[in-house]
Parts: structure tokens; C-alpha cells; sequence
């Protein structure tokens, strides 16, 4: 595997983005993010196509936003670029979409600078931030964003790496108080209770390999229903990942074990 455009020396630990680009095929991760990969993989066939089906989720949502009429986006826990990233999609739909990306790893922010870039009529802006930084990702995203006007705010595979010590409810609403009326929730988040053993598993085999900071902890379609709290859920409410307003030409499949919604804020 090439990984040249990573510095050295490799890392003790995995990262997610970095294990997320080793499941979607790229060749941006360390040894250490393959092992992670491929034997949290092995415990949980349904790893994959879910990664896929989440990217695949995060692009009809993205439409559905565009469509909806909003031109602004702000995508918490960005990752490593792969195809159809939300400022492409975005910018399809609506050139002058902006869109500012937010990660708390500097190696996801050098390649999203490099790869990421916006199309004549749109803007795209970089953030160095963690999730929980509600305040930096607020006020630097105001340097591109209006934040008096509707954002599509994207919390996509992201909020499993927030404990529920810190919160990741309370750090949700104080991302969305900011945001004006009419902004959408994206949210995507490994599901606790579909395929359970294996979910758990997978999990344990990951946090063994991740960094203490990065450890992963799925929930329940209630703890991810809560997520939207105060939101409008848009139909067809909190659902596995293929089940949200899938194309003419997808096929469900309910074994994917993430919960998924889109919500407005009233």
C-alpha cells in the first residue's frame, strides 16, 4: 500500500479518519489503521457496506438540502476526501453552495485543502477543530458561512467518538442554538442495537487500536433519536442508513447497523 502522502514516522495508534479510508479502499492509513480495519472488519461483515451506504446517505441528504433551497454547509468530522464529498455534491445542485469542513487531524486538513476544492461560483474554508470546540467551529466558520441564514449542519459518523461523560447531546444543541431558523441536522451514528454482538465487537476490537480520545461507542434509535430533540425529523424518520429516502434503483437492507436522519430546525 502507498502511503507516501503520509508523514512519518507511523503512529501507535489508529485514527478514524484514517481506519474510514482503509474500509472505504483508500490508501491514506498507517499498518496500524489497516489492523484496525480489517479485524474490526472481521468481527462486523456489515463494516463496509455500511461505510459505503453512509457515504451514500450523506449524498442524497446533501440533494435533499440543495433542493430545499439551502446554499451553506458546515460538515463536522470531514475525514479524508474520498468521491462525492459534500461540497461536490452541494455544488452540483447549487454552484454557489459554500461549505466549511471541520477535523481535529491536521493530516485530513492538509489533504482537504489540496483535494477539496471549490467550484468558481461557491467557496469552501478549512477548520483545525474537535467536535467539541463548539465556540472555534462557530466562530470560524462565520468567516465564510452567515450564520443568520439557514446551514445544512453535518454531523455524519461522527458523534460515536464523543462520550456520553461529554455530553454529545448537550454539544449538538449548542452547535444547532447558533444556527439560524430553518438550518438542517444531517446525522449519522453507528446503531447499538442492530446486529448488536457484532457491533460490540467491532467496536471493542477498534478502541483496543484507537487512541483513548478516538474510542468509539455506538447507541440506541433512542439515544440517536435525542439527537433531535426540539428539531422537526423529516420523514421517514430515524431509520437504518438505506431506508432514508432511498433511489428507485436501491436496495434496503436493515442488517447495516447505523440510524440516520435529517431534522429541521423550527
Amino acid at each position: 500500500m502507498n502511503n507516501s502522502t503520509l508523514p512519518a514516522p507511523p503512529p501507535s495508534s489508529a485514527h478514524p479518519a484514517r481506519v474510514y479510508n482503509a474500509w472505504l479502499g483508500g490508501k491514506d492509513n498507517y499498518p496500524v489503521d489497516q489492523e484496525a480495519a480489517e479485524l474490526a472488519a472481521r468481527a462486523n461483515p456489515t463494516i463496509v457496506p455500511s461505510v459505503q451506504a453512509n457515504r451514500a446517505f450523506l449524498g442524497r441528504a446533501v440533494r435533499h438540502l440543495a433542493a430545499a433551497g439551502i446554499r451553506q454547509f458546515l460538515d463536522i468530522g470531514t475525514g479524508i476526501p474520498a468521491a462525492e464529498n459534500t461540497h461536490e455534491v452541494a455544488q452540483r445542485a447549487a454552484p454557489d453552495s459554500r461549505v466549511v469542513y471541520v477535523d481535529n487531524d491536521p493530516i485530513v486538513l492538509t489533504h482537504a485543502r489540496a483535494l477539496l476544492v471549490s467550484g468558481p461560483e461557491g467557496q469552501t474554508d478549512y477548520v483545525e477543530a474537535d467536535a467539541r470546540d463548539v465556540d472555534t467551529i462557530l466562530d470560524s466558520a462565520a468567516r465564510t458561512l452567515d450564520l443568520d441564514q439557514p446551514v445544512g449542519l453535518m454531523l455524519v459518523a461522527i458523534l460515536q467518538y464523543i462520550k456520553d461523560a461529554e455530553d454529545p447531546w448537550d454539544v449538538t444543541a449548542r452547535l444547532l442554538n447558533r444556527l439560524a431558523p430553518g438550518s438542517h441536522l444531517v446525522l449519522s451514528h453507528p446503531a447499538a442495537d442492530v446486529t448488536a454482538p457484532e457491533v460490540a465487537e467491532s467496536m471493542r476490537i477498534y478502541n483496543q487500536r484507537a487512541a483513548s480520545h478516538a474510542s468509539a461507542t455506538p447507541r440506541t434509535h433512542h439515544e440517536v433519536q435525542r439527537f433531535c430533540d426540539g428539531l422537526e425529523i423529516l420523514e421517514p424518520g430515524v431509520v437504518t442508513l438505506t431506508r432514508w429516502r432511498p433511489g428507485p434503483s436501491d436496495t434496503p437492507n436493515d442488517t447495516l447497523p447505523m440510524w440516520c436522519a435529517v431534522a429541521r430546525k423550527p
